[in-house]
């Protein structure tokens, strides 16, 4: 007797073939027949008429930072609402674990840095996860059994290292004895499970203490012993982020990745490549570290995201305004010194002196301040702004954008929500998005989902996208945005009989109705331990998910099971080669 029969459903099966009319017949948490539409006449414990619906595996998130938020949401949102039924945790070198025992203030320094450089709410992380683990594979274990979506986790960096060196590992360097206890307790987390090794050097990434965090300062032989231990491990991979991630690469950047690659033997992934036809010399350069890697005998896939996905700012917290050269100085000031300074016009002067200058890098497009629209407001002042975009309200008021634009924060004591318009939304830049996922080594993903929770919600990447596909600019074909979603990401991480439709594959499944699939706005919500906020939006024509067979959304309510799995590498990874 079959668990569940899902009758007459469009099915587009991850592969890529062409989608079909066929009827899905689930037993013990797997797919155990596809066959053509009313040809199955097994008996079901329960069935449903999927007719002029589109059937799909569960997609597959490649980059995450659900790692502490599992612990209070056991249910992903809102990447589990959008069909999400696996999540990559543990990206960016940042990692709950390992935590050392003799050092108990281990575990507060991670939360204040989690919340510093991932934006998480630091309430949360103290109130919402039980810290009650030292080695990766307890924490694993703290999850396991308790979760409603598979969720596989690579090992940070910046926690090895903490581990070993304590407050050392900011600013200082292994001896050889600290650098095999780090490579021997990586070694103790990939045999407990975990997925490979995740690091980052990028600038941009300070500890709880504004220090650069503890990978940052790795040189590129600790870097190369890490990566070699990974090889010795089935189905592990590595994930690095780079100064030159956010804009373009340098000879060593690439020469490191490369390296890095070719020494595990495994793939290699990066976020996330942004594209903008504005810049086209970008997308080559970002792309010339898999080319290299390729003949290298290594593999380096660049993620990026099929969707534009705003990130609001404010002059009163910290965003990505504060990592404009020389802004930081002005921005961390109290709030009332802050604004009397920025409403000094010589201050103003240097502030847009130094975000248009070439040090800016990437950040300079922020700089455009007239492009900027006003979010929630919270003084009589300001009454009637919302949604209303600078430049305009600057000429009307006979002053520059940026003036404008403090004149209205400091009304709200800095608390305004801004959201600068992209720069990139032209034909152009989409015509280049549809080139660029067409290489071999770019990949769709790089949500951040379960971080920066009230700046931004890139979670809905995946409706949005198969809606833009299906209905808006139809830039890839139904089954090919499927298989980018699905198939392409598990095949890259190894997983086990996910990411397809198929006889004996675990029953990860996504229902929707194609007329309307898509993802509502995001709004802000407070829903997090100690009332945090954070950014939410609602899933549009998403009928039901389902997590290795048991129903997990129904029309975008979350059912309250919990069948997800914890992914260990070798049992639910196998080893992908780099010649993949």
């Amino acid at each position: 007797m079959l668990d569940h029969l899902i009758r007459g459903a469009t099915v587009v099966d991850g592969t890529g073939a062409p989608a079909r009319a066929a009827d899905v017949g689930l037993r013990d948490g797997r797919i155990a027949v596809v066959a053509d539409a009313g040809s199955i006449t097994e008996e079901a414990r329960t069935a449903e008429d999927a007719t002029g619906l589109v059937l799909t595996p569960g997609f597959v998130d490649p980059h995450t930072h659900y790692d502490a938020q599992l612990f209070w949401d056991p249910f992903a949102t809102p990447s589990m609402n959008h069909g999400v039924t696996t999540v990559v945790g543990g990206n960016c070198g940042f990692t709950l674990a390992p935590l050392n025992p003799a050092r108990p203030e281990d575990a507060d320094y991670t939360r204040r840095m989690m919340s510093k450089v991932e934006g998480m709410s630091l309430v949360a992380l103290e109130e919402g996860a039980p810290w009650n683990w030292h080695t990766f594979g307890e924490y694993l274990d703290a999850l396991d059994g308790r979760i409603a979506v598979n969720a596989g986790f690579m090992v940070g960096h910046c926690a090895l290292r903490r581990h070993v060196m304590g407050p050392d590992a900011v600013g200082g360097q292994p001896t050889r004895a600290q650098l095999d206890e780090m490579v021997r307790l990586f070694h103790d987390a990939m045999g407990a499970g975990a997925w490979g090794l995740s690091t980052t050097q990028s600038s941009t990434h300070s500890d709880g203490n504004g220090k650069p965090v503890a990978s940052r300062h790795a040189q590129p032989a600790e870097l190369l012993a890490l990566s070699r231990a990974v090889a010795d491990h089935e189905g592990t991979q590595l994930e690095a982020i780079l100064a030159g991630c956010l804009d373009q690469f340098s000879d060593e950047e690439i020469d490191l990745f490369v390296e890095m690659s070719a020494a595990a033997g495994r793939p290699l992934n990066w976020n996330v490549l942004t594209i903008d036809a504005a810049v086209p010399e970008r997308v080559p350069r970002q792309l010339l570290a898999s080319e290299r890697a390729r003949k290298a005998g290594g593999r380096i896939v660049a993620l990026t995201m099929p969707i534009l996905t705003p990130m609001n700012m404010s002059l009163g917290t910290f965003c990505a305004l504060n990592l404009i050269p020389g802004w930081g100085d002005i921005l961390g000031l109290p709030v009332p010194d802050r604004i009397a300074e920025l409403h000094d016009p010589a201050v103003r002067s240097e502030l847009l002196r130094r975000a248009d200058s070439k040090e800016a890098g990437v950040f300079r497009r922020l700089a455009d301040f007239g492009r900027y629209v006003i979010g929630d407001t919270y003084s009589a002042a300001n009454e009637g702004l919302t949604g209303r975009v600078v430049r305009d309200i600057a000429a009307e008021r006979g002053q520059s954008p940026f003036e404008c634009l403090v004149e209205i924060c400091a009304a709200d004591e800095l608390r305004t929500v801004l959201w600068p318009m992209p720069t990139d939304n032209d034909p152009a830049s989409w015509e280049l998005r549809r080139q660029t996922w067409e290489h071999e080594d770019v990949m769709l993903g790089g949500s951040d989902a379960g971080a920066h929770l009230d700046r931004m919600c890139g979670a809905p990447y995946t409706t949005r996208f198969l809606g833009d596909c299906l209905r808006g600019r139809k830039l890839v074909g139904l089954e090919r945005a499927v298989r980018m979603l699905t198939d392409d990401p598990a095949r890259l991480f190894g997983l086990r009989e996910r990411g397809r439709i198929a006889e004996g594959y675990h029953a990860d499944l996504v229902l929707f109705d194609p007329a309307r699939i898509d993802a509502s706005p995001a709004t802000l919500v407070h829903d997090l331990p100690g009332d945090s906020p954070r950014l939410d939006s609602r899933a549009v024509g998403v009928v039901s998910v389902r997590v290795n067979g048991v129903e997990t959304i129904r029309d975008d309510e979350i059912t309250g099971a919990i069948p997800g799995t914890v992914l260990r590498s070798g049992r639910d990874t196998r080893t992908v080669s780099t010649a993949s």
